[in-house]
């Protein structure tokens, strides 16, 4: 069974940092691309951050010179490290794999089951 487990959220005041994780398991053959993505009350969910598997990455322009997303391919896992928090980052976080699965020809998308990240003014 394929999970993405996310870990690294909570409450931080306004200017604090944060580090979430998120580690992909199962029958996994390879990893195309991984991303972070929020969703705040009443909004809809948004693009955060994004790592193609040949190294290119994009950030929304709210989050750019803030945040730091980085793989670690061989614990495929990937990381959102978020600095200068402000209120507006308030949201619920989830990731995002692209993910080749034994026995399978197609990449597919994966979601973590999303945490919390609550910023204090």
């Amino acid at each position: 069974q394929v999970q993405l487990v996310e870990s690294g959220g909570g409450l931080v005041q306004a200017g604090g940092s944060l580090r979430l994780s998120c580690a992909a398991s199962g029958s996994i053959l390879s990893i195309n691309d991984q991303g972070w993505y929020r969703q705040a009350p009443g909004e809809q969910r948004e693009l955060v951050a994004f790592a193609t598997a040949t190294g290119n990455i994009n950030y929304a322009d709210s989050v750019k010179g803030r945040f730091t997303i980085s793989r670690d391919n061989a614990k495929n896992t990937v990381y959102l490290q978020m600095r200068s928090l402000k209120p507006e980052d308030t949201a619920v976080y989830y990731c995002s794999a692209d993910l080749l699965l034994v026995g399978s020809r197609f990449y597919v998308r994966y979601w973590g089951q999303g945490t919390q990240v609550t910023v204090s003014s």
